[in-house]
């Protein structure tokens, strides 16, 4: 196995087991196009080669890159930075996306993957906390801006942990599989998920003020306008941010936009 570079975050899983349970979830089969992220040494690109169709793998290290390509005659290998990459010029309109991702750039990666038009299904391998604050549930700890810009796009899972020991080098925490699995119709239109997304930031950095006053100081309007609309969305004045399932946030969305605010 390669030696892993830590400038570039990795950290590469070899165990077979785990890889085809990654595979697994993710669910190809030979009519299906996968786009890979860091395939690394090629484990888990291995495993999903024997399940689709297709695999396109987008490796950021040169070596790596001549590696895979020299080892795999059925996988199509891309060098170069996920983030910047156009995926869908890449895989096409219709594909599945899967990774072992570093976790200095999970949720830019993530969000890229939810903006339209988005995969099928993806299945990343993440750090664990990510994967929590992901499946978070409203009023717990790990429920953030985070969980409610995903959930409103997709539905997520966390399928199961995998130790720290299992991979090269060993990282400070455990990880997890998640699986995303974009919503057919939104909570929120494509258009507006920028405006959507400044709402919820705005709010939760208010997460534990009522909300009255959370929606008055991020808005700046007077405390009667807030108040309607509060009760025009049927929500309580006295509830905390925190405590807003993603489609309350979007209740209040519209609510506001109705009532002429704009992102700005």
């Amino acid at each position: 196995m390669p030696r892993p570079k830590r400038r570039l975050g990795q950290h590469f899983l070899s165990d077979p087991r785990i890889l085809a349970r990654i595979a697994d979830a993710l669910g190809a089969g030979p009519s299906d196009t996968v786009l890979e992220i860091g395939p690394g040494p090629g484990g888990l690109t291995a495993a999903l080669a024997e399940r689709a169709g297709r695999v396109i793998a987008i490796e950021k290290d040169r070596d790596l890159a001549d590696a895979l390509q020299a080892r795999f005659h059925n996988v199509t290998v891309v060098e170069g930075d996920a983030l910047e990459l156009d995926w869908r010029s890449v895989a096409g309109s219709d594909y599945l996306l899967a990774g072992n991702i570093p976790y200095n750039i999970t949720t830019p990666l993530i969000d890229k993957a939810l903006d339209p038009p988005p995969p099928r299904r993806l299945v990343f391998l993440v750090q664990r906390e990510v994967a929590d604050r992901l499946i978070a549930a409203p009023g717990t700890g790990e429920y953030g801006a985070l969980t409610v810009g995903v959930q409103a796009a997709a539905t997520a899972e966390r399928l199961f942990s995998v130790p720290a020991g299992a991979f090269r080098p060993r990282p400070d925490v455990d990880s997890a599989v998640l699986r995303l699995t974009p919503r057919a119709i939104p909570l929120v239109p494509d258009a507006e998920r920028r405006a959507f997304r400044r709402l919820v930031v705005g709010l939760f950095s208010y997460r534990r003020k009522q909300l009255l006053r959370g929606l008055r100081e991020f808005t700046g309007w007077e405390s009667e306008r807030v108040h309607a609309l509060i009760e025009s969305a049927a929500m309580v004045p006295t509830e905390r941010p925190e405590q807003l399932a993603p489609e309350q946030f979007v209740g209040l969305y519209c609510g506001l936009v109705d009532g002429g605010w704009t992102a700005g």
